[in-house]
């Protein structure tokens, strides 16, 4: 609240309420205390007169009271008037005239031709994987192999980061390959080892064999292969 008026305010005020606006009012539209306004009035108005200006002035409530009143007298009076009722551009009038014939099914109908656009009903490309012509991989790569120096094989669905691949995909039988010695050795069991490949063009060049054995996808930390 505003804790003092400036001079413009105060006449302001004293000139609204000579004029019959009420005190909440002012308060209100001032951002000041009901107290604030009553004292600043009475500094310039003798008390007879501050008195028969408040009488003469009616409440911010009673006056939307008497608002709503005439709005709704001024309804009941144009819902009572024949004029009004025949009014074209009244909504209810429009709502009263329409036939429910308008509303009635329509017998006849139209045949839309079909649209004459070839659609692609190939497979759908597995977009997962990356071609290992594409892969550009590190110097040094590690793989897990049992002490028979035998590929660990398994299948896609046994990795969770790819579990939301279709159910093909997931049958799709795989090697892993690590960037990260440690990652590898983590990875490793007391029945296995970690064999260290110096030279990654060996997956391009054995690409046929592991196709051969069933092998299609090479599970690194970073992409999915594909064979």
């Amino acid at each position: 609240m505003t804790k003092r008026l400036t001079e413009k305010q105060k006449e302001e005020i004293l000139r609204s309420f000579k004029s019959g606006i009420a005190i909440d009012v002012l308060s209100k539209k001032h951002n000041c205390t009901h107290s604030t306004i009553a004292r600043n009035l009475k500094k310039s108005l003798s008390e007879f007169e501050y008195k028969e200006l408040l009488s003469k002035s009616k409440p911010f409530k009673e006056k939307s009271k008497i608002y709503k009143k005439q709005n709704n007298d001024l309804k009941e009076t144009n819902f009572d008037n024949e004029e009004f009722k025949n009014d074209p551009n009244d909504p209810n009038v429009l709502n009263e005239n329409i036939a429910v014939s308008d509303f009635a099914p329509i017998d006849s109908f139209f045949e839309i031709a079909p649209i004459d656009y070839e659609m692609d009903n190939s497979s759908r490309k597995e977009l997962s994987s990356v071609p290992l012509s594409e892969v550009d991989f590190p110097k040094v790569v590690y793989m897990i192999v049992d002490k028979k120096i035998e590929l660990e094989i398994k299948l896609l669905k046994d990795f969770p980061e790819w579990e939301f691949l279709p159910r093909n995909d997931l049958n799709r039988k795989t090697i892993e390959i690590f960037f990260d010695l440690n990652l590898a050795k983590r990875s490793c069991n007391k029945e296995q080892k970690v064999l260290k490949v110096p030279n990654t063009d060996v997956f391009r060049i054995a690409a046929p064999i592991l196709i051969e054995k069933g092998i299609s996808r090479i599970v690194c930390a970073e992409n999915l292969i594909s064979l």
